[in-house]
């Protein structure tokens, strides 16, 4: 095993140890939380290095790096999330390459991927991105927006919701971060009896490398973590 390969996959048994240690507490275990390794700072060979080490699922925040890193041969076999924003005009590339789409925060997004899954003859697998924090340059539904975006969902039978996504302020720390994790749980509580029955919303992506456990313990379902994943790692 190469110096790289063993570093990052020190790192990551670390990371699944902290999960399980936070599931724990919450009352679950390790597999019920999938663990997104965000591979967007870094290039090919790391990304390869997470896949032997253990991370079929990697994350990606820019379409563009997406693209780039789907196409190498040594990336051949991961499973790919875009986790950031995602323009409509990127659509089209994206959809074939990717498992799940972490962050549609818009109607109008929901139906491009909508018209371009059809005209490609898939099914788009979403999470609907919420700002629970209120922080204005975060993208993501305000609640109310939310509601109404789920009303509708059956209009757009080649999208399948799958539940929801957020991120916490920048400021705060643990307890900020917290109440915007929890806030997001207690939204999906209340919106999921009303969800039409091609909705569901099992799913709850919160939570990176600096606050993942506070996400768990928050009820996350999906943690996506980068930064820890390649410490000791130069860029």
């Amino acid at each position: 095993m190469d110096d790289l390969v063993k570093q990052i996959s020190a790192n990551v048994a670390n990371v699944r140890e902290r999960i399980a240690v936070a599931a724990e507490k919450d009352g679950r275990t390790v597999d019920d939380i999938q663990l997104v390794a965000v591979s967007k700072y870094f290039g090919v060979a790391e990304s390869a290095a997470l896949l032997a080490a253990g991370c079929p699922v990697l994350g990606e925040s820019r379409p563009q790096q997406l693209w780039e890193k789907a196409e190498a041969n040594e990336l051949a076999t991961a499973g790919w999330h875009l986790i950031g924003h995602l323009q409509r005009n990127k659509v089209r590339r994206t959809l074939p390459l990717v498992s799940l789409i972490h962050s549609v925060d818009s109607l109008r997004l929901l139906k491009s991927i909508n018209e371009i899954a059809q005209q490609l003859d898939l099914i788009a697998s979403v999470l609907l991105e919420v700002n629970c924090s209120g922080e204005t340059e975060k993208h993501g539904l305000e609640p109310d927006d939310l509601k109404r975006l789920l009303e509708v969902a059956p209009e757009y039978p080649h999208v399948v919701i799958r539940g929801l996504m957020t991120m916490a302020a920048r400021e705060g720390g643990e307890s900020v971060a917290a109440e915007n994790f929890s806030k997001l749980r207690q939204l999906r509580d209340e919106v999921a009896p009303q969800c039409p029955p091609e909705v569901s919303l099992g799913e709850l992506s919160m939570g990176m490398s600096h606050d993942f456990e506070t996400a768990i313990r928050e009820g996350a379902t999906i943690v996506r973590v980068g930064s820890l994943l390649f410490d000791g790692i130069e860029r």
